[in-house]
């Protein structure tokens, strides 16, 4: 059948990575992380000793450098100018900036015509903050994909532990989810928003299984399912 578009928007922490590319894996789509992107920038920057206000530098650089999502057997991998920072994206001092650097009217635009270029074959699975309301408002399939603070924390806690890379309490993590979400929901460009016509998931209580066995039976039921 005819491929399709898929769109799930969540705030931080709410498993949309994880879920977008098993949806993708189980139908055959394509994946693209929106989020890796707005991190690659967000390492850039911080390579080049830049501070995430200086936002005309910042823009400047961004449209002078190459950000490359490449399939792997082991998910997405993300090249910024030839350099592999697929790892280094995820760390925490990425993660303390990212929200800033997202909000940046030029850096959105930018990497939002990025997203569309990819989106325009269809068959594909992207996720973030406004890919339902901005980026891909046309998509079959709209998800909003949520969880409470505390249980969002908790999964970024062990998912940072396993990989070595944590370095804040779990009080901590709760805290900074909590003020990812602020800083999202108030900016002024594309803020962090439920498309009108996108299912809500809360999946607090929910598997990974179970999520993407819901979004699957939300592709059988509206459009038929797939490859």
């Amino acid at each position: 059948m005819d491929k399709f578009n898929i769109a799930i928007d969540g705030p931080a922490g709410a498993g949309k990575s994880t879920i977008a590319r098993l949806v993708a894996g189980a139908l055959g789509f394509v994946y693209v992380d929106t989020g890796a992107m707005y991190r690659a920038v967000t390492w850039k920057v911080q390579q080049e000793g830049l501070l995430p206000d200086q936002e005309a530098e910042v823009a400047a650089l961004a449209n002078r450098m190459k950000i490359e999502l490449i399939p792997g057997e082991e998910g997405q991998q993300v090249f910024v100018d030839g350099v592999d920072v697929t790892k280094a994206i995820r760390t925490t001092a990425i993660t303390d900036h990212v929200s800033q650097i997202a909000s940046y009217g030029a850096i959105r635009e930018l990497l939002v015509n990025l997203q569309k270029q990819m989106t325009i074959s269809k068959g594909v699975v992207m996720d973030g903050r406004d890919i339902g309301t901005h980026v891909m408002p046309d998509a079959e399939i709209k998800v909003f994909l949520t969880a409470s603070v505390k249980e969002r924390a908790e999964r970024r806690f062990k998912e940072m532990q396993s990989s070595g890379t944590c370095t804040l309490t779990l009080s901590e993590l709760e805290q900074d989810i909590a003020r990812r979400d602020q800083l999202d929901q108030d900016r002024e460009i594309s803020p962090l928003r439920r498309a009108h016509d996108a299912v809500l998931m809360d999946s607090t209580s929910m598997t990974i299984e179970e999520v993407v066995d819901e979004i699957l039976g939300l592709c059988k039921d509206k459009v038929g399912g797939g490859k």
